[in-house]
């Protein structure tokens, strides 16, 4: 049986994600729901993310658990004890894990101790992923991160005498002043590393962030989109050739070691989201929590801290199968898509597969569609052909 018939059948998601919203600054172009932590309710907060998982657990009981994510902010700017007792509740309330578990947490180089990587190893995490993005201080310090290039190198050999070695980091593209020379140099310097995995964005300039600020004004100096694109092309040639596999857009990782936790959203699969501002999926119902973290506090003390939830119909969620699932180079799979929704992947999309496949965006795989070369570069006006689609078909 497939997970996905699996969660379908006892309505129990095999993945868990948890938000930390506590940050020691807030980066330009981040629009998360973080809060720079000086002066906030740490421990309260805590307390208010165990009722949740309490409130969570009873209203709809966890089968066994094959992946965790701690995302935020930065969960590693918890002190050693607020780690230890957060990592407990976790497993007082999910404690039924996989042998094989993958319980993967976020951290900023420089918030990352002995002391503190030894809670979370104790705790039962397992991977890592840092918040790297740059490998020159002066394009670090213009995206407003706090830490420079020794910290990250420090942060790594931490961990890893921690007895963590499953490590990932996160680079960017597209940064302010960033040359395709800066991110080539980058990428020596991530890859001298000799990581498990690397994930490789590019800057998207989000409303409600300085950068957007600035972009209104003409006062961000972006890199031409001519040389944005060199830098995508650049990377995925120098990821390829070290031996690592682009498994997602914009994911990398050495045989075995892509992130399960995020395959999970790409399938289209159930998982529980908890902590302010924190979204789930759980049998084809989204909900939203409460984002400010006094209010999600409060909410908590009453029940599920629900800012909002709603059904997700048959339609949108086929739609968000082929969006989500076309992000993966594997591509989305026919045989699954048959098992979430007892319907012909290409019956039901006929039209845009068609049209994509024409434009060559898509090509076939052995069990459904995957982006072509030239769709990974067009991704996004791939995914906008599958919106709407299905009402337009009948």
């Amino acid at each position: 049986m497939t997970l996905a018939a699996h969660n379908q059948k006892t309505g129990a998601p095999q993945a868990v994600y948890l938000h930390i919203p506590f940050c020691t600054n807030k980066c330009f172009y981040c629009d998360f729901n973080s809060y720079v932590l000086k002066d906030q309710p740490v421990m309260q907060y805590l307390e208010a993310l165990e009722r949740e998982m309490e409130h969570t657990v009873k209203a709809n009981p966890p089968g066994e658990i094959k992946t965790i994510f701690v995302g935020g902010g930065t969960p590693t700017a918890l002190k050693p004890d607020e780690m230890a007792y957060f990592l407990r509740s976790v497993k007082t309330y999910f404690p039924n894990w996989a042998d094989d578990i993958e319980f993967s947490m976020e951290a900023n180089p420089g918030t990352t101790d002995a002391e503190k990587l030894a809670a979370m190893k104790e705790g039962g995490v397992n991977r890592v992923s840092f918040g790297v993005q740059a490998f020159q201080n002066e394009l670090l310090t213009g995206i407003g991160r706090i830490h420079n290039t020794d910290d990250v190198y420090r942060s790594l050999e931490n961990a890893r005498k921690a007895g963590l070695d499953n490590l990932s980091i996160d680079l960017m593209f597209g940064l302010p002043n960033q040359t395709v020379e800066m991110l080539n140099e980058s990428i020596d310097r991530a890859l001298e590393l000799d990581l498990k995995h690397y994930s490789i964005y590019s800057l998207k300039v989000e409303e409600n962030t300085l950068f957007h600020t600035l972009y209104q004004k003409n006062q961000l100096p972006l890199p031409h989109e001519d040389d944005e694109l060199q830098m995508y092309l650049l990377l995925m040639k120098r990821m390829k050739e070290a031996g690592y596999e682009q498994y997602e857009i914009s994911n990398f990782a050495k045989p075995g070691f892509e992130s399960r936790h995020n395959m999970t959203y790409w399938r289209n699969e159930d998982y529980y989201g908890l902590g302010a501002g924190a979204h789930g999926y759980v049998g084809r119902e989204r909900h939203m929590n409460i984002k400010g973290i006094n209010p999600y506090v409060e909410a908590s003390r009453a029940g599920l801290p629900r800012l909002d939830h709603f059904e997700i119909g048959r339609a949108e969620a086929m739609e968000d199968y082929l969006m989500v699932g076309l992000r993966m180079l594997e591509g989305a799979s026919a045989s699954r898509f048959h098992d979430q929704f007892g319907e012909s992947m290409e019956d039901v999309f006929a039209k845009p597969l068609g049209k994509m496949l024409h434009a060559g965006l898509l090509e076939r795989t052995a069990d459904g569609f995957r982006l072509s070369e030239q769709g990974i570069l067009f991704g996004n006006d791939v995914f906008a052909e599958f919106i709407g689609s299905i009402s337009l078909n009948s």
